[in-house]
C-alpha cells in the first residue's frame, strides 16, 4: 500500500507506470529525434530543449537591451588588460636620449650658482654655444626643431622641474598625478589619461620634489614624508615620498586656471542654470554665511573663488588655508598660510590658530580654504559674532551630510560643549549650503543650494532652492539632467532685502 492509501500506484494505474501529470506525456525517441511543436503531446508546456535561451546568448536573449548592454561593459572590464607604465616614443624619445648624454657634459661647463641667477630666457642664451660643442665632442648632429627642443629639455631640467613642465604648460590638463619615476597620469576634460613623460629614476623624481617643496619653505626627505606645496602659478601640490609611498616619490597637482572663473562662466558651461547663478551671486552679495560641500576634484575651491567676486571692493577679506591655493578677485584682499612643525617639533601654527588671530585684524569677512577639523568651532564663531558673508569648503556628499560633518568636527575637538548647543550654533551661523559633484561623465555640477532655516528640537532644519535632477545618459557618455528650482519662498529673503536684491532672489528661486 502507497503512502496514499492505494494499492499499485495513484488512480489506480499498474505499479510498474508512472502517473501521469495534467495532460504531459513521457518523452519518446531519443533527444535528437524530437516531434515537430504541433505534434507534440501536451501542447506548448515543455517546449524543446533547442529553442530555449542559453545563457550569454545575446540574440535568443529575452532580457532588455540594457541590461545586456551592461552585462557586456561588465565583462570587458573585467577582462580587460591596463599597461600602466609611460612610453616616450618618436621625437620625445630621440630628444630624451640626447639629453642623457649631454647633461653630464654640460653640468661640467656651467657654474651652478651662476646659473641659478639667470631666469629661463637668459640660460637658454648662454647655453646655445655651450650645447654646440658637447654635441661637436659627442659627434651629433641635430636640426633646429631638434636643437631648440634640446635647449628646452635642459633648461627644465636645470632650472624648471623637468619632465613636468611641458604637463603645466599644457592649459587643457587640470590635475597631474605622478605614481613614481615610471607611471604618470593626468586629467583632461574631467577624464585620467596616462602622460607620455618618465623620469630618470627615483632619485631624479624625489630631487624635483624637493625643488617644488623648498620654493615655499618646506621640506621633504624620510623624517618628514608629507608635504603640501604651491606653485609659482598659485597650484596646489602634495608630495609623499618613501616609506610612505611605496612605488616611489608621488607627486599630486591640482592646476588652476589662469583666467578667473565667473558664476556667469559656469552657468554658461552647464554648471548650474542662470537662476542659480542669480541666486549665489545675491548670496555672496549679501553676505549670507556659506558653507561649500563637496568631494574632491568637485570644483569647490572654484566655486568660492567665483562667490569671492560677489565681495564689495571695499570689504577686508583675510584667507587661510593649509596651502595657499585661493586667489580671490579683490582689492583688499591678505592672503595667511599655516606653518608645520620643525625638527624638533615646534613652530606649528594651525589653521585654527590663524583663525583666532584672524578675529584681531579687523576683518570684514574670514574665508578658509577647508576645514577638516576644531577650526570649526572658531568659524562658527567668526560667522556669529558680526562677520557675516564668511564662506568655508569642507568634504562632504550631501547638504545634510556637511551639517553632520560639522557636529563631528567640534566634538572631536578638546571643547566641551553639548551636541544640542553645537548644533544651534551651526543652525544660527550658516545660511546656505552649496553642494557640487564631479560626475561620472568627467563634468562638475552644482547638485544642491540648501537653505539652513533654524532647529526644530535638537534637528537643524534645511530646505532646498535648487537641485540637479538626473534625467538620462547621452549615446556618448554625457549625463543629462535638469536644474529645478524648488518654488518655496527663501528663509533668508529678509537678508537679501537689507541690501536691496529681495525680489531677485525671490524671483530666481521660485
Amino acid at each position: 500500500m502507497s503512502a496514499f492509501g492505494k494499492r499499485g500506484g495513484i488512480g489506480g494505474t499498474p505499479s510498474g507506470s508512472r502517473p501521469s501529470f495534467g495532460v504531459a506525456k513521457p518523452m519518446q525517441g531519443s533527444p535528437t529525434q524530437r516531434r515537430a511543436p504541433d505534434e507534440q503531446e501536451g501542447g506548448n508546456q515543455f517546449p524543446p530543449l533547442d529553442t530555449l535561451p542559453l545563457p550569454g546568448d545575446a540574440e535568443d536573449s529575452t532580457q532588455p537591451a540594457a541590461i545586456t548592454d551592461a552585462m557586456k561593459r561588465l565583462e570587458s572590464r573585467v577582462n580587460e588588460v591596463h599597461d600602466n607604465v609611460s612610453r616616450v616614443e618618436g621625437f620625445e624619445a630621440s630628444i630624451h636620449k640626447i639629453k642623457e648624454q649631454v647633461l653630464p657634459r654640460l653640468l661640467e661647463r656651467v657654474d651652478p650658482e651662476a646659473a641659478a641667477t639667470l631666469n629661463k630666457d637668459e640660460l637658454a642664451e648662454e647655453f646655445r654655444p655651450i650645447i654646440g660643442e658637447v654635441l661637436a665632442e659627442l659627434k651629433l648632429t641635430l636640426n633646429r626643431r631638434e636643437q631648440f627642443a634640446l635647449e628646452k629639455v635642459l633648461v627644465d631640467e636645470l632650472l624648471g622641474l623637468g619632465p613636468l613642465e611641458e604637463l603645466l604648460s599644457d592649459p587643457a590638463i587640470s590635475d597631474i598625478m605622478v605614481n613614481g619615476p615610471e607611471q604618470t597620469y593626468i586629467e583632461r576634460k574631467g577624464k585620467l589619461e596616462l602622460a607620455n613623460i618618465r623620469f630618470r629614476d627615483e632619485e631624479h623624481l624625489l630631487q624635483i620634489a624637493q625643488r617644488i617643496v623648498n620654493q615655499v619653505g618646506r621640506r621633504v626627505d624620510q623624517t618628514t614624508p608629507l608635504a603640501d606645496a604651491r606653485l609659482k602659478d598659485g597650484s596646489r601640490v602634495n608630495v609623499i615620498v618613501p616609506p610612505l609611498s611605496l612605488r616611489g616619490t608621488a607627486i599630486s597637482i591640482r592646476k588652476f586656471s589662469d583666467k578667473p572663473i565667473t558664476l556667469d562662466m559656469m552657468a554658461g558651461f552647464g554648471s548650474m542654470s542662470q537662476k542659480m547663478a542669480t541666486a549665489l551671486k545675491v548670496a555672496g552679495a549679501s553676505r549670507f554665511n556659506i558653507v561649500i560641500s563637496g568631494g574632491t576634484g568637485s570644483g569647490k575651491t572654484t566655486m568660492l573663488n567665483a562667490l569671492s567676486k560677489m565681495i564689495d571692493p571695499g570689504e577686508r577679506v583675510l584667507t587661510i588655508e593649509d596651502a595657499a591655493e585661493l586667489r580671490l578677485q579683490q582689492p583688499h584682499w591678505l592672503p595667511l598660510e599655516t606653518r608645520p612643525a620643525n625638527l624638533e617639533g615646534q613652530g606649528q601654527i594651525s589653521i585654527r590658530d590663524l583663525v583666532i588671530n584672524a578675529l584681531r585684524m579687523r576683518p570684514d569677512r574670514i574665508i578658509l580654504g577647508e576645514i577638516r577639523g576644531a577650526e570649526c568651532f572658531d568659524m562658527l564663531a567668526a560667522m556669529n559674532t558680526g562677520h557675516d558673508g564668511s564662506m568655508c569648503t569642507l568634504h562632504s556628499n550631501s547638504p545634510r551630510e556637511a551639517l553632520a560633518r560639522m557636529e563631528n568636527m567640534v566634538m572631536m575637538s578638546d571643547i566641551k560643549v553639548p551636541k544640542e548647543a553645537i548644533s544651534r550654533q551651526i543652525a544660527d551661523s550658516v545660511d546656505l549650503i552649496v553642494q557640487v559633484k564631479r560626475l561620472r561623465d568627467g563634468s562638475r555640477r552644482t547638485t544642491n543650494i540648501t537653505e539652513v532655516i533654524g532647529m526644530e528640537g535638537d534637528v537643524i532644519v534645511t530646505q532646498e532652492l535648487f537641485k540637479f535632477e538626473y534625467l538620462d545618459e547621452s549615446a556618448d557618455g554625457k549625463i543629462i539632467g535638469e536644474y529645478r528650482p524648488m518654488g518655496l519662498r527663501p528663509y533668508t529673503l529678509e537678508k537679501a532685502k537689507q541690501y536691496g536684491f529681495d525680489q531677485a532672489f525671490l524671483e530666481a528661486c521660485l
